[in-house]
């Protein structure tokens, strides 16, 4: 349909086309059940490629895909035909120490970020992995260890570079288009391609008491009421994700371990260690754990601790939901559900609401899951392609036994992509609003592959 004679003229990147060696790598996700086979691909060296790629795309009648760190249950960084815009090199880190501030391009992942600001004893709230990528992560949201402390990646957002879908390159921040800053701030990527994020900087300048503390399953519902009851009142200090995993046969897990399933407290203490060894002992001493993990280490090394588990090339999808409270039915009944606990990989866990982020009011940013105390993700893991149906079976039927137990949000970066009909429980009252901001500056829905928000009528 395209030639390289057809192209885009004045890419400063590189357009890429199927065969070139390149291609495969570039339109390639995280998510090994998406394949995608875009017509051209270029990998912009700037928002002027950006811009110019478009244009392209809009002459043409071509679908637009984008892809930054490409690390999504949904595939929606995938683009099967039509032109992907690969924000890949867009990979600049512009730390302002004395400011508390980083400038980082739509390109930088975690691991990335963190490696800049951490030896100026800095940080942000960061995804859990560091190969998630800095852009899709904040646009939804943006859930981390350091929620509780300083917010949701989204509330440290200060400001963003924006190509519109008619080509222009604005800045969003509180004083400077300001319905587009709010709508960045939770709306994903459905009002722009963000070139690059001004991100606001907190101190984290020591170790921080960390790891996880294991149980046998037969004592999940003990722990899970635990972990609900401590964290009614929790300090903002502490994290802790309940974990349900298959224990891999890897040390340090013990031997006969291997395989099974099993009940963790996924811990950390983002204050002095003196005072985590004193608020993390609760999970720790619930008699004798099958492993105790937990010890002060550099934040780097946590923010690496999940990366060998959810490696490139696996098969993943996704469930999730919000829970206003924790109670004993939903957890009898979560369980219950868990039943044959399918997939090498899978984890279900919950992780604890409330702190910085939920002390902003609903409205403030297009994430309005600021009251829920509890979020749940239900992700199965697997490799071989003939399992998909039987994994995601599970998944969906484990789904629906919590779902009546749940307030009905769910967290857009863990929606799955057959859950369009979800899409308004993601924004809840902001949706509308959202729809709004949306015909302002993308009338045409130019930006689609997404969970997408229409624009208004």
């Amino acid at each position: 349909m395209f030639s390289r004679d057809d192209g885009p003229a004045g890419i400063e990147g590189r357009v890429l086309w199927p065969g070139d060696l390149e291609y495969y790598e570039s339109r390639t996700v995280w998510n090994a059940r998406f394949e995608s086979h875009p017509d051209l691909i270029v990998r912009v060296a700037g928002p002027g490629d950006v811009a110019t790629a478009l244009e392209y795309a809009r002459t043409r009648g071509l679908v637009v895909g984008v892809k930054s760190g490409g690390h999504d249950y949904a595939g929606n960084s995938a683009c099967d035909g039509g032109l992907l815009i690969d924000l890949g090199d867009l990979g600049s880190i512009d730390v302002d120490p004395a400011g508390r501030r980083a400038v980082v391009g739509a390109g930088v992942t975690w691991g990335e970020f963190d490696a800049a600001v951490s030896p100026h004893g800095l940080a942000t709230t960061a995804g859990t992995v560091s190969t998630v990528g800095v852009a899709g992560f904040t646009l939804g949201g943006g859930e981390g260890w350091l929620t509780r402390k300083h917010g949701l990646a989204c509330d440290n957002l200060v400001s963003a570079e924006v190509v519109t879908a008619a080509g222009s390159l604005v800045r969003a921040s509180a004083t400077e288009n300001d319905d587009l800053f709010w709508a960045l701030r939770g709306g994903s990527g459905n009002f722009g391609i963000v070139t690059s994020f001004e991100l606001a900087l907190h101190p984290l300048d020591h170790p921080v008491l960390a790891g996880q503390v294991i149980y046998p399953i037969d004592r999940a519902a003990e722990m899970l009421r635990l972990y609900r009851d401590v964290f009614r009142d929790a300090p903002d200090e502490t994290a802790c994700f309940p974990f349900f995993y298959r224990v891999p046969p890897i040390d340090p897990f013990p031997a006969e371990w291997h395989g099974q399933v099993v009940v963790a407290f996924v811990l950390a203490y983002l204050g002095p260690v003196a005072d985590g060894e004193q608020h993390l002992a609760v999970f720790r001493e619930m008699g004798d754990p099958i492993l105790d993990g937990v010890f002060p280490q550099p934040w780097v090394e946590l923010q690496q601790s999940f990366d060998a588990g959810m490696a490139k090339g696996f098969r993943w999808y996704s469930r999730a939901h919000y829970f206003d409270e924790l109670s004993d039915e939903a957890i009898d009944t979560l369980i219950e559900a868990l039943g044959p606990f399918p997939g090498d990989f899978t984890s279900v866990y919950f992780g604890p609401g409330g702190g910085a982020a939920g002390r902003i009011g609903p409205g403030t940013t297009a994430y309005p899951h600021r009251g829920a105390a509890h979020g749940l993700h239900i992700f199965p893991g697997w490799v071989d392609p003939e399992l998909d149906d039987d994994m995601m079976a599970w998944a969906r039927g484990v789904s629906d036994e919590v779902a009546p137990y749940a307030n009905g949000g769910v967290y857009v970066n863990l929606l799955g992509e057959d859950e369009r009909e979800r899409i308004p429980a993601a924004y809840g009252a902001n949706y509308e609003r959202l729809r709004g901001v949306k015909q302002r500056w993308d009338p045409e829905n130019i930006f689609h592959r997404n969970h997408n928000i229409p624009p208004r009528a």
